[in-house]
């Protein structure tokens, strides 16, 4: 039998997966003719359908010596080296054949496929668009384009690149527009962005697609709640809670909206629930910072708490922290301390560390602030950008570049000003990229320990907040400042304040205020102040007006206790300046238990208005105590609500005694431990370096 014949009779055999009697005619040609390509390429190809991928690739490397531009045999080719699991080769192979025939359907379809396996969802989905192009009709590469696209997104999200994360749901909705889970992780990338408007309205689509969807509620819940729109966060937390009654951080979301609108019905029954949770099921998401304005709940239960969050949202940052093996041998003439918060901008933050960070020793300490919060371009944002010796913007940054940004710059000290609230980014944390790890004003409480690895080793706090006593409470060790933990900035801006009438205020009348945001007032207080309206005829009560819902249902509270709703008064927002002045009209603070005033007690008493505060046993309840012994008045510390009832009563029925208080604040303010921010700057720069030595 000649040449010919015996390939055509060995093709006929491939083709019947008569793959025995074929290899032999393939094996037979070559021993004829030992350059025959196709009989060459051929027998590769049989071993590649017989799982031998390794002579596979051995033959149709020598087929393609003979005919390097033979596209099937590049095809091929590639085809074995990604059985031999060989990804990186088989790119190049296709790439190769590609650069031969740019056009050709079938090799993107197989480099896209190795792309996709190597979680180059870029360059694959370029190959998916070059196909579309080609058959611009077929559905299939729409939805695979999709796919791939959605595959990018998430990845991107995971890594913290929200901005392409949304490029790329976007143009897969564009694709396929019935797909409510590409509307969903669009809506999630966007939130990431401080886009609340535009996640809602994907949220919605998802919803619209998938109206079962409970996440999707609970998410477009955060969102609303986000855009001041609560008593519509409030229904979709509700619905989501109706759909999937065991979505834990909805119910968790839903009660502390209810108090942020003082809606309390129910409120200890709910708790109740939330607590026994913390305590019985870790995999519960019940977020920390809610956990902690719950009425009710132990420094112990907070602790347990905050551990399991970091456990169900925060043990990859550990693990990714443990494969990024960051140095830590490096040393320097001066402390490198680095402070980490989304909050450097016009926030209650900057009222509090700016002159600090300004007036750090830089003889031996070099300051950085790595910022991810967003750039308002206020005059506050702009000082503080100045005050620090290095202000590193990682907002468009992921967590682990962040993370290796800051072990690059060889960091000592990372102290993270944020903590467990709505912006954290707790996994830089994690990850572990200074030598140690300080959570310092933004969390009034532990941050809990994953496997028994506290988050950070030190929480900064002072003697009365974290008596050595209530060391066991927290997972970090325990850093006292002497006086308090608190700074102050006495640049802070002060205006011109207005007349009493101007704010609502009677002249005559004696105001009792609370400046406090509304989630922190709670039944047992409200009832004393409303005995106190109701035993001083010609008081009023001022409020901060953080939103409508609080303040009507404070009124219809007020009225079901007999009071007229009249006498509560509400303070809109206003700058921080104006804020600061209107103080002066009022005659005695009134704060909140179980969660106190904190940097509101400081501007209280910045501004000469005495604060009456009952302490407890948590950080939050403990706060307001520790700032009122730095400014010189422990008398003005309660110990039980009956105590903080007969104090307050007193203090309104004593204006000599009252308005000593406020001469005391106003005369003695710049020399009281709680404003003298030298001294302070000082016991914090010895803390660090004791702490670092």
């Amino acid at each position: 039998m000649d040449i010919q014949s015996l390939y055509k009779t060995a093709l006929e055999h491939h083709q019947n997966d008569a793959f025995a009697l074929a290899e032999a005619a393939y094996n037979q040609i070559i021993s004829i003719e030992p350059k025959h390509a196709d009989a060459i390429h051929y027998l590769g190809v049989i071993y590649h359908q017989t799982g031998r991928n390794q002579e596979a690739i051995q033959y149709i490397q020598q087929a393609l010596l003979i005919d390097p531009n033979n596209s099937k045999f590049l095809s091929n080719f590639g085809a074995a080296l990604v059985a031999a699991g060989q990804l990186q080769d088989a790119v190049k192979n296709y790439q190769k054949a590609l650069a031969l025939n740019p056009n050709d359907s079938d090799m993107l379809f197989n480099i896209s496929n190795v792309f996709y396996d190597l979680a180059e969802y870029g360059e694959a989905a370029a190959c998916y668009r070059k196909l579309q192009k080609i058959y611009p009709n077929n559905v299939d590469i729409k939805a695979n384009l999709s796919a791939i696209l959605q595959s990018a997104g998430s990845e991107n999200q995971q890594a913290g690149r929200y901005e392409q994360a949304t490029l790329n749901y976007q143009e897969a909705a564009l694709l396929t527009p019935q797909d409510a889970i590409i509307y969903y992780n669009l809506a999630n990338a966007q939130r990431e962005l401080g886009k609340a408007s535009d996640a809602a309205i994907n949220y919605q689509k998802t919803i619209a697609l998938n109206p079962g969807d409970a996440d999707a509620y609970n998410n477009l819940g955060n969102v609303q709640r986000e855009l001041g729109q609560l008593q519509e966060a409030i229904n979709s937390y509700r619905t989501a809670l109706e759909l999937n009654p065991g979505l834990y951080h909805a119910k968790v979301h839903l009660v502390h909206q209810k108090q942020h609108v003082c809606d309390w019905e129910n409120l200890n029954e709910d708790i109740a629930e939330i607590r026994q949770w913390v305590k019985e099921k870790p995999q519960a998401q019940v977020s920390p910072f809610a956990f902690l304005s719950m009425p009710g709940t132990s420094s112990e239960e907070q602790k347990q708490c905050a551990s399991n969050w970091l456990g169900n949202r925060y043990k990859e940052a550990f693990s990714q922290g443990e494969r990024l093996n960051f140095k830590y041998d490096y040393q320097h003439p001066k402390i490198r301390i680095g402070y980490l918060s989304a909050d450097f901008r016009l926030h209650p933050l900057a009222s509090l560390i700016t002159e600090l960070i300004e007036i750090h020793e830089r003889k031996h300490f070099e300051i950085y602030a790595y910022s991810y919060g967003i750039n308002d371009e206020t005059p506050e944002r702009k000082r503080l950008a100045l005050a620090f010796d290095h202000f590193v913007d990682i907002r468009a940054t992921s967590p682990v570049e962040a993370a290796q940004q800051i072990n690059n710059d060889e960091i000592d000290i990372l102290v993270d000003l944020t903590g467990f609230t709505q912006t954290s980014r707790t996994a830089i944390v994690a990850m572990r990229p200074a030598k140690l790890n300080i959570s310092w004003l933004g969390f009034p409480g532990t941050m809990g320990a994953f496997h028994e690895q506290p988050l950070f080793d030190y929480i900064l706090s002072d003697a009365f907040i974290t008596p050595t006593t209530a060391a066991k409470h927290y997972s970090e060790k325990l850093a006292l400042l002497p006086d308090c933990y608190q700074p102050n900035d006495r640049k802070r801006p002060v205006g011109d304040a207005k007349s009493r009438e101007a704010y609502g205020l009677k002249p005559d009348a004696f105001v009792f205020c609370c400046f406090n945001q509304t989630f922190k007032i709670l039944p047992v207080v409200f009832d004393i102040w409303m005995r106190l309206l109701k035993a001083k005829p010609n008081a009023l009560l001022w409020l901060l007006e953080c939103n409508g819902l609080a303040k009507e249902n404070l009124k219809k509270e007020a009225k079901a206790r007999g009071v007229d709703s009249e006498r509560l008064v509400f303070a809109p927002r206003v700058s921080m300046a104006e804020h600061l002045a209107r103080h002066i009209h009022a005659d005695l603070f009134l704060d909140t238990l179980p969660y106190n005033a904190h940097t509101t007690t400081s501007d209280a008493l910045w501004m000469g208005l005495p604060v009456l505060t009952c302490a407890g046993d948590t950080f939050t309840s403990r706060v307001a105590a520790s700032l009122l012994n730095a400014a010189g008045l422990p008398e003005l510390i309660t110990k039980d609500l009956n105590e903080y009832e007969a104090k307050a009563m007193d203090l309104a029925s004593s204006p000599e005694k009252l308005n000593g208080l406020k001469r005391q604040l106003l005369d003695r303010r710049e020399q009281s431990a709680l404003f003298d921010t030298e001294k302070f700057a000082k016991n914090l720069e010895r803390i660090y370096t004791d702490l670092h030595q």
